[in-house]
């Protein structure tokens, strides 16, 4: 890219907005390494699409980049959809900006003769996938960034099967938008309105939803269990309350601070469910009401965040692992018990996601998949094998989760309504969730997880990730926790893999520890995965925790 410096200033041209302009003057003031940020590459539209910082910038989110974005994606829908009107869905999330970034996206689309639906309000991300099929779209538009601090939006692109991207609609995307180099190349109807979409798909979305449920009867002997719930100011508010009334709960207390649609999530640090901070208030709400779970979901509402009475009475935060392995138990089991097992039906999984879910999957001879980390994967198995086997359900260890054929993406919706369900056929056995888990390592093992995520941000940071990489492959661990290392997996040699290339290592040792690296595809960081299973489970994570943090 042209020098960063010249670059900033041709954003000081009449083909900006003043407002624009006046941030980069102020940028020009300002701290140098802020300049260079903003401006010394163009934002990466990746094989999801978009995700970035706010503000004026070539490597920003703003309405020039989305414009620029959502061009190179109507390039490419009109030379892959030639025999037909090509239609496009957007929903988005409570954000900052994501009205607007909406409201460019769907004028750039109709500025290119494709048609634009538009929700009505905000919704999650799970039902703009199921939007996608039920209109008969061949694309569709989430503008989030999912559980992202309040400084960053982004802009997820799906295909026509209602998942995101996969090769090789991503790379194909990508090259259309890199061609993409200025506003002048972008067709925009300013002001034109979009055919706006609501009540109809709610309705329609629900009601799948209601029909993946297994123990109905259970549900209709504990209604009145209590159920603490959180947005955390995102897009859940509304229908994660409406799919549990509509499996028959009757008391789902919220957060009221919470559920204020707020792109500044005033009440925490960050709105990721998978942490305990994010999750303070509605436990604290939990033991205000005497409920014995409660769920908080990210703000585009596809990851779940659960918490459970324990032993002692205090509500412990389950991790994305637990939760994954508490609902295969249930819906494998129920799915036996209905005697609806025939051999047809699969499990996926991700490569950092616990492997309980295998074992839990051999007891029941059912099919279970790994597949790359994200959920577009998983999609793609369903995709894969639609009308040939069925699929239960799939999970990710940063707690998303997902049943049914419906939705394509993780859906917070239909994984709220079969925590609680299960906590209700439980009751009927007179156990809890938090029992049901202890039941489960007992049976199958005792399995511990956990994450190190490392921060490196701006352009040194990316470099100092790549080269993180590069010293792992040069020169892998030899050892994990003490214990010999007897195989390396390099997921960049899919010859070896059998799954697609991806920037990916995992380590495993002798004593059945498992390390995987790798780069966050989103934020600035590089993550670590452990993985121990056995008596000493405890003690072999915590040593491969203190290792990695070092």
């Amino acid at each position: 890219m042209a020098n960063y410096l010249d670059v900033a200033k041709s954003w000081l041209s009449n083909s900006f907005d003043e407002e624009t302009q006046h941030e980069v003057l102020e940028l020009m003031k300002g701290d140098p390494k802020m300049l260079e940020d903003a401006f010394y590459r163009t934002l990466e539209f990746g094989t999801g699409g978009l995700r970035g910082v706010m503000g004026a910038g070539t490597n920003r989110m703003n309405r020039y980049t989305v414009a620029m974005a959502t061009q190179g994606l109507a390039n490419y829908l009109k030379k892959n959809f030639t025999d037909r009107e090509i239609s496009v869905v957007i929903s988005y999330d409570s954000r900052n900006n994501s009205k607007l970034f909406t409201k460019v996206s769907a004028e750039v689309l109709m500025g290119n003769g494709i048609k634009a639906y538009v929700f009505d309000n905000i919704r999650p991300t799970p039902e703009l996938s199921f939007a996608i099929r039920y209109l008969g779209c061949q694309s569709g538009i989430m503008i989030t960034a999912s559980h992202n601090p309040k400084e960053y939006n982004g802009y997820k692109v799906f295909w026509e099967d209602g998942g995101q991207i996969i090769s090789p609609h991503d790379k194909n995307i990508i090259d259309e938008v890199n061609k993409i180099t200025s506003m002048e190349q972008v067709n925009i109807a300013e002001g034109a309105l979009p055919e706006t979409v609501g009540a109809e798909v709610d309705k329609a979305y629900l009601d799948s939803q209601l029909s993946l449920l297994l123990s109905p009867e259970s549900i209709a002997r504990h209604s009145d269990f209590k159920i603490a719930y959180t947005p955390l100011h995102g897009t859940g508010v509304r229908m994660v309350p409406a799919g549990l009334a509509q499996a028959g709960f009757k008391n789902v207390y919220h957060v009221d601070a919470q559920d204020v649609s707020d792109g500044n999530f005033p009440t925490v640090v960050s709105p990721n469910p998978e942490e305990p901070t994010a999750m303070r208030m509605v436990m604290e709400r939990a033991d205000e009401v005497g409920a014995d779970i409660a769920l908080g979901t990210d703000p585009d509402a596809d990851r779940v965040g659960c918490a459970v009475r324990g032993d002692d009475g205090k509500m412990v935060l389950l991790t994305g692992n637990q939760t994954a392995t508490l609902i295969t138990s249930y819906a494998l089991t129920r799915w036996a018990e209905l005697g609806k097992l025939d051999g047809k039906q699969y499990v996926v999984k991700t490569i950092v996601t616990t492997d309980l879910m295998k074992e839990i999957c051999k007891k029941y001879g059912v099919e279970i998949y790994d597949v790359l980390t994200g959920f577009k994967y998983i999609a793609e198995i369903q995709h894969r094998n639609e009308g040939k086997k069925t699929f239960i359900c799939g999970g990710e260890e940063s707690n998303g989760f997902n049943a049914g054929s419906f939705v394509r993406d993780k859906d917070s919706v239909i994984t709220c309504a079969l925590l609680c369900e299960c906590a209700a056929w439980l009751a009927d056995r007179g156990q809890t969730l938090y029992g049901y888990l202890k039941e489960i390592y007992k049976e199958y093992g005792y399995f511990k997880e956990s994450l190190i995520s490392v921060y490196k941000k701006g352009k040194d940071g990316l470099e100092q990730i790549q080269q993180m990489m590069v010293d792992f492959r040069t020169t892998p661990p030899k050892t994990l926790a003490g214990s010999p290392v007897v195989k390396v997996v390099d997921y960049n040699k899919p010859e070896e893999t059998g799954l697609p290339k991806s920037n990916v290592l995992q380590f495993f040792s002798e004593n059945g520890c498992k390390v995987t690296v790798r780069p966050s595809g989103t934020e600035p960081k590089i993550k670590f995965y452990f993985s121990a299973c056995g008596p000493d489970a405890d003690a072999l994570n915590a040593a491969l925790r203190e290792e990695y943090s070092k």
